[in-house]
């Protein structure tokens, strides 16, 4: 999509967004974590990690104790919060290809995966841009080769691939030039972000800082890791890593007070999927990354806006990071139009009667299709011991989750108000509420073209 098209196609994605660059906009800043488990943060209830400076964020604004990742693992849920459309609108299904784990336990050809957001599709950072933002991303990106070919100005770290090749430099990153030896990169990025804002802080700004802190591999900082040593209820880098990024966040927002800016910045802070059970179990809930039990779909989510958020805020109505881009839009000034044509309709909406106390989210369903596999490797309390993932959909509708699963047409119904570990099967104990949300998910599938895998795996061997 050349410029003039794109900038014709905000201008009809958009309405309302008729204020240019000014200082009444706010600024925002956008903080994902990468694998980062919704008990991974002190503010969502779980005290193994100390993260004082996120939980004086969240103390500061509001949290969404029931936030939800639009898929599973990190390219389709960056896809989707970057899109604000769900995985059957982009392609993104997975990481690489999605026919994951040994053929002759995939009982189904899966849908084939699409590898990288097509640049056709307009971002929200393509939306800020047109109205006059200065957009950067600093961190992991993995959705594309070229970031700024989708709404990014200026582009620090990120590249298509998914993990670090070090968290110490020298980095090995053709998109971020390295250090000194033995400089940490969370400690990098937070360099990187703070001279962002420093140069760019006339004008109203845009940042999506995305660390790739806690993704593996697992490399902490001496002095962090032993702040951890000889502990049995946590692996000790990993926490350090937690550490790490929490003391980086807290020197951003200290930045942003001395500077003047915090006034004007909505700062939000979550992850892209639930944590790797192997290394953070994610208890009282189900599995973990890879996984659509809430272990590896839940997440950490709160934002902090002086004079708009009031502090100490919650909200306990289930969100997902679909509802990122609207509100973003909402904030800066500008009404989304959801148009229903693939390539317009925003799958989320606008949190921002949530964010302001001025009403509530009409009841609604949340959705995830995942048509592919992808393999255990032993560390995740999935359905079976050989997949996170069986090709299927999910739908939470209230306190009911239904999960369906394409190659035995099998129903797990759950109850979370009761059983929010997922262990207690009701789909024979329920069969209306198990129609009612499945013909709910099937009308889902048709409206969005989501598809179905059918074909069965000529190199299947029934166990």
């Amino acid at each position: 999509m050349d410029l003039m098209t794109r900038q014709l196609a905000v201008l009809f994605f958009t309405v309302g967004i008729a204020i240019p660059a000014a200082t009444g906009k706010p600024n925002i800043i956008f903080i994902l974590a990468d694998d980062l488990g919704v008990m991974d943060v002190g503010f969502m209830g779980d005290q193994r990690y100390d993260t004082p400076n996120l939980d004086r964020l969240a103390a500061e604004g509001i949290i969404f104790t029931q936030a939800y990742a639009p898929a599973a693992n990190c390219a389709p849920s960056r896809a989707a919060i970057l899109s604000g459309k769900a995985a059957p609108r982009t392609g993104v299904y997975t990481v690489y290809s999605s026919e994951r784990g040994r053929a002759k336990d995939r009982k189904l050809i899966p849908i084939p995966n699409t590898l990288y957001l097509s640049d056709e599709i307009m971002t929200f950072a393509d939306v800020l841009k047109a109205e006059g933002y200065t957009t950067g991303q600093i961190g992991k990106w993995h959705v594309s080769e070229d970031p700024k070919k989708q709404g990014i100005g200026v582009n620090i770290a990120g590249t298509a691939l998914g993990y670090p090749k070090s968290y110490f430099s020298p980095y090995r990153n053709p998109a971020l030039k390295d250090g000194p030896t033995g400089e940490y990169l969370t400690d990098r990025l937070t360099d990187e972000a703070i001279g962002f804002i420093n140069g760019h802080k006339t004008a109203p700004f845009f940042l999506y800082l995305s660390y790739y802190t806690v993704h593996a591999p697992l490399q902490a900082r001496e002095d962090l890791l032993a702040r951890y040593e000889g502990r049995k209820d946590l692996n000790p880098t990993y926490a350090a890593m937690v550490a790490a990024l929490d003391e980086n966040v807290g020197r951003l927002l200290r930045h942003l007070a001395q500077s003047g800016l915090a006034e004007n910045t909505l700062v939000v802070f979550s992850s892209d999927n639930g944590g790797v059970r192997k290394f953070s179990p994610q208890d009282p809930y189900r599995a973990g990354k890879g996984a659509y039990y809430e272990g590896g779909i839940r997440i950490p989510l709160t934002m902090r806006w002086p004079g708009t958020i009031d502090p100490g805020s919650q909200s306990s109505v289930p969100v997902t990071g679909l509802d990122l881009y609207p509100t973003f839009i909402e904030a800066t000034g500008g009404r989304v139009a959801l148009h229903h044509a693939t390539n317009d309709a925003i799958d989320g909406v606008s949190l921002m009667p949530l964010m302001t106390g001025t009403g509530d989210l009409p009841e609604r369903a949340l959705f995830w299709h995942f048509p592919i596999y992808l393999e255990n490797k032993g560390m995740d309390d999935a359905r079976d011991p050989l997949f996170r993932t069986r090709p299927g959909s999910v739908i939470r509708l209230g306190d009911w989750k239904l999960h369906e699963y394409f190659e035995d047409r099998g129903f797990e119904l759950f109850n979370l108000r009761d059983d929010v570990g997922e262990k207690h099967n009701l789909a024979d104990k329920h069969p209306d509420k198990l129609k009612e949300m499945h013909d709910m998910l099937i009308a889902w599938r048709k409206d969005i073209g989501a598809p179905v895998p059918t074909e069965l795996n000529p190199e299947y061997s029934a166990p």
